[in-house]
C-alpha cells in the first residue's frame, strides 16, 4: 500500500506543478495544447475543447504543451529545409511532439488565428506570469503542508528507548520503553527532546577508547544510565564502542563518535496549540533553510564527499514510501520537502528549466529586443548538462543505497 501512496503523492506534485502552467496559460490568454502525467510514449489520452489531456509511459515528470513556444512557430524558418539545422532545444522539446490532432510542431508556421494566442507573441509579463506559476505552485503547496503540520503539532515531553541493535552494548541493559532519566548522573534540562538526546548522546560520547579511536574499538570506562522502568528507577551499566559512521551529535563536525546501539523514541507527546502568526512564522523558517539546502546543490556536484549525499527520483520516492509506512505526517513533511525542492530547481536559471525560460524573458526586456533562439539554445545545453548530472549521480547513489542495504536515512539514531 506505502507503495500506491508514495507513487500518487508524486503524482500530484507533478500534476499540481504542471495546473500551475496550465492555469495561468489559460488566464492570460494563451492557447494549451497538451497537459500531460508522465512524458511519452502516450499511455492514454482525452481531448477536451482545444487541449489534449493524458497519461505518458515515462514516470520522470510531466508537460505542459503551450502554442508557439517554439520561437519558428510564431516567426517561420527559411523555406529551404537546409538553410538551418534543428537546434538543441527544438530537438528536446521534440519529445512531447507525437502525431496527435492540433499539435503544432516545430518549425511549422502558426496560422493567423493562433498566432495572436502563441506564447511567443505575448507580453514579457504574461511569459513570465504563466513560466513562473508551476513553481509558485510548488511553493503553495508546500507551505500549505507545513503550515498544517505546525497547526497540528505535538510536543514530545519524555525521551524513551526505542529500537536496539542486535549484539549492541544496549542489548540485555535497556529495555523498549525504558524513560531516560539521566547518564553518569547527568540529568539534561533541555525543553526540546531533540536536545535533550544530543546531551545524554555527547555524555555517551565521553566515553572513549584507550589510545587512538578505531571502528569498534570498545570505550575504557562503562557509561551509567539511569531509566524508569514499570515506575521504578533503574540503572545499568553499558559500555560504548566507537561507531566511526555514525552521524555526528553538532552540525559540521566530523563523522563518528561513541554509541551503545539503541535509538531515542520520543514519547508523551501534548499538542503545541500555537497561533496563527506562530505558525506561519514556523512554516515560514522552515522553507527558509530547506531553500538554502536546495541551493547549494551545484555547489555539491564539486565535492566527492557531499556528492555522495545528492538522492535522485528513486530515493526520493523510496523514502517518502518508507515515511508514510512510519508516519503519515512525516510523509507529508517529506513531500513538503520534496515540492520545495521542485520549486527551487526549477528556478536555477537554465534551459530548460522554468528559470531559464523567466531569465531570458527579462534579458529580452531589458535589451528591448528577442534574444536570437540559437543563443537561448547554446545556454540550453548547460541546464541540460547540469539536469543529467544531478538525475545521473542521484540514481547511482540511490542504486548504491539499495545494493548496499544502506536504506535512506529513516532512522534515528
Amino acid at each position: 500500500m506505502s507503495w500506491i501512496l508514495a507513487f500518487a503523492g508524486f503524482a500530484a506534485l507533478i500534476i499540481l506543478h504542471e495546473f500551475g502552467h496550465f492555469i495561468a496559460a489559460k488566464w492570460t490568454g494563451m492557447r494549451v495544447e497538451r497537459f500531460f502525467l508522465f512524458f511519452p510514449p502516450k499511455l492514454w489520452s482525452i481531448k477536451r475543447g482545444e487541449t489534449e489531456y493524458g497519461v505518458g509511459w515515462l514516470p520522470l515528470g510531466g508537460f505542459v504543451k503551450i502554442t508557439g513556444m517554439n520561437p519558428d512557430e510564431v516567426d517561420p524558418p527559411p523555406s529551404d529545409p537546409d538553410a538551418r539545422d534543428v537546434g538543441f532545444l527544438e530537438r528536446v522539446e521534440s519529445v512531447d511532439q507525437e502525431a496527435g490532432e492540433g499539435v503544432s510542431r516545430p518549425g511549422e508556421p502558426l496560422s493567423p488565428e493562433l498566432r495572436e494566442r502563441a506564447y511567443y507573441n505575448q507580453p514579457v509579463w504574461k511569459r513570465i506570469v504563466v513560466i513562473a506559476a508551476g513553481p509558485a505552485m510548488n511553493l503553495l503547496v508546500a507551505f500549505v503542508i507545513f503550515f498544517a503540520l505546525f497547526m497540528t503539532a505535538e510536543r514530545a515531553t519524555q525521551l524513551e528507548v526505542g529500537e536496539i541493535e542486535d549484539d549492541s552494548p544496549a542489548q540485555g541493559k535497556l529495555q523498549d520503553g525504558d524513560r531516560f532519566i539521566a547518564v553518569d548522573g547527568v540529568r539534561p534540562t533541555d525543553d526540546q527532546v531533540g536536545d535533550r538526546a544530543d546531551a545524554l548522546a555527547a555524555q555517551i560520547n565521553t566515553h572513549e577508547c584507550e589510545g587512538e579511536a578505531v571502528d569498534g574499538c570498545t570505550a575504557s570506562t562503562p557509561a551509567r544510565i539511569t531509566v524508569e522502568r514499570n515506575g521504578e528507577e533503574v540503572v545499568v551499566e553499558a559500555t560504548p564502542y566507537y561507531d566511526a559512521d555514525a552521524p555526528p551529535i553538532e552540525e559540521g563536525d566530523d563523522a563518528g563518535r561513541y554509541r551503545l546501539g539503541f535509538q531515542f523514541q520520543p514519547s508523551g507527546l501534548v499538542p503545541v496549540n500555537p497561533s496563527v502568526p506562530e505558525a506561519l512564522g514556523d512554516s515560514a523558517s522552515q522553507m527558509w533553510r530547506i531553500t538554502k539546502l536546495t541551493a547549494e546543490i551545484p555547489a555539491r556536484l564539486l565535492n566527492a564527499e557531499q556528492r555522495k549525499e545528492i538522492s535522485g527520483v528513486v530515493g526520493s520516492y523510496e523514502t517518502t514510501r518508507q515515511t508514510i509506512k512510519i508516519d503519515w505526517e512525516l510523509a507529508l513533511g517529506v513531500l513538503g520537502i520534496i515540492s520545495l525542492s521542485l520549486a527551487i530547481i526549477n528556478l536555477f536559471p537554465f534551459l530548460p528549466l522554468d528559470g531559464g525560460h523567466i531569465f531570458w524573458s527579462v534579458v529580452e526586456k531589458v535589451r528591448g529586443r528577442r534574444v536570437p533562439f540559437a543563443v537561448m539554445e547554446r545556454s540550453g545545453v548547460i541546464g541540460f548538462i547540469l539536469i543529467i548530472m544531478l538525475a545521473f549521480i542521484g540514481l547511482s547513489n540511490d542504486l548504491d543505497r539499495i545494493v548496499s542495504g544502506e536504506g535512506f536515512g529513516i532512522s534515528d539514531r
